[in-house]
């Protein structure tokens, strides 16, 4: 564990002439810029970050025209942060019909989509087939689509109903024809803060172990964080620290996302430390140093679904490369209280990082421009 005693009062002189000097900051210099609050400072991150981006992305932010798909949300976990879990007695709960999933795939190829992103509740009631039979019919009647599905939880459930190993359900799911996964299920890795919000959810080590696997067997995944809920600054530094650790192992993260917390619809909306709308400055500044830190990151990318399309493109002058997704569907978001919809046409996105005075680049899930 990294020793974090700190002076807040600490010049962040001698970090930013670290980053000058293309030196990699440590924990300890994450948790400095963390606390301060200083906002001078505030623009140095901000332009520093800006500096870095442009230095490794040139003046491009890239997008990714895809459909997203949440196929039920009948789920056994108890998190607090989420609003969208519901139980089979539920009046609003639903389980979408692999046809149905099909159906909705072939609404997105009408815009031209390259990806596919599969998510959705922990249904107690699905039994393994139903996971490798979804992949198996999307390959099928969709041969070059791009399919990125489950999160390592959705992982530990087969592993655990099956009796296989890890490896065995990526090389089942793999030749069914998954191409790489989303790295959610992370939330905050800090152990004993991930036990208050999602006492249910693997345990971190699980995590990592998941993400790794995947990633020996050539399954590229995301990485993610959920931010402004409980956590602490040393519990964002633990978190980071282990991604950027599993990145210079494995090199199998394409991006990294970092996810403000939507409270509203939630058992935690009353411990919110980040508000969407009156907190602005500090969802950029976390952005900034994102990129200050997670030096082995080509790809950092915001979010619009949860914080509008405003900020998202403010975010471009935070380090920010990469738009995210056209999406058609985001309802995990939509039911923890986000209102700021769950579809950007292709041609909203151009806009919009036009706007920041940025180039945009279509790209696949892998990040290859289109």
């Amino acid at each position: 564990m990294i020793n974090l005693n700190v002076n807040k009062n600490s010049n962040l002189d001698y970090i930013f002439n670290k980053i000058s000097q293309s030196r990699h900051i440590d924990g300890y210099d994450l948790f400095c810029l963390l606390e301060d609050e200083d906002s001078e400072n505030f623009n140095e991150i901000i332009q520093t970050a800006d500096c870095i981006n442009k230095s490794i992305n040139s003046n491009k932010v890239s997008y990714v025209v895809n459909r997203n798909i949440n196929f039920t949300n009948i789920c056994y976990l108890n998190c607090k942060f989420c609003g969208y879990k519901r139980t089979a007695h539920s009046k609003d709960s639903f389980t979408l019909t692999i046809d149905k999933i099909i159906e909705k795939i072939n609404e997105g190829y009408k815009i031209g989509i390259n990806e596919i992103c599969v998510t959705g509740g922990i249904n107690p009631d699905f039994n393994p087939d139903f996971y490798f039979n979804l992949i198996k019919s999307i390959r099928a009647n969709f041969p070059e689509l791009h399919i990125h599905a489950f999160s390592p939880q959705e992982i530990f459930e087969l592993s655990c109903k099956t009796g296989f190993s890890y490896e065995k359900v990526f090389e089942i799911l793999k030749k069914n024809g998954l191409n790489s996964m989303p790295g959610t299920a992370a939330e905050i890795l800090s152990p004993e803060t991930r036990k208050e919000i999602c006492k249910d959810k693997i345990p971190a080590g699980k995590w990592v172990e998941i993400i790794k696997t995947a990633h020996k067997m050539d399954i590229k995944s995301s990485a993610t964080i959920l931010f402004g809920h409980i956590e602490s600054n040393t519990d964002i530094v633990y978190h980071l620290d282990l991604i950027r650790k599993i990145q210079d192992e494995t090199n199998g993260f394409t991006e990294f996302i970092a996810l403000p917390f939507i409270s509203h619809k939630t058992s935690l909306k009353h411990q919110v430390k980040i508000d969407i709308n009156t907190d602005r400055q500090k969802i950029l500044k976390f952005y900034a140093i994102l990129r200050l830190y997670l030096h082995n990151f080509k790809n950092i990318q915001t979010s619009w679904p949860k914080i509008g399309a405003e900020l998202a493109v403010q975010s471009l002058a935070c380090g920010i490369n990469d738009f995210g997704g056209t999406l058609m569907e985001e309802s995990i978001t939509k039911s923890a209280g986000g209102n700021f919809g769950e579809y950007l046409s292709e041609s909203d996105i151009v806009s919009l990082i036009k706007s920041a005075g940025k180039i945009p680049v279509r790209r696949d899930t892998l990040y290859n421009y289109i």
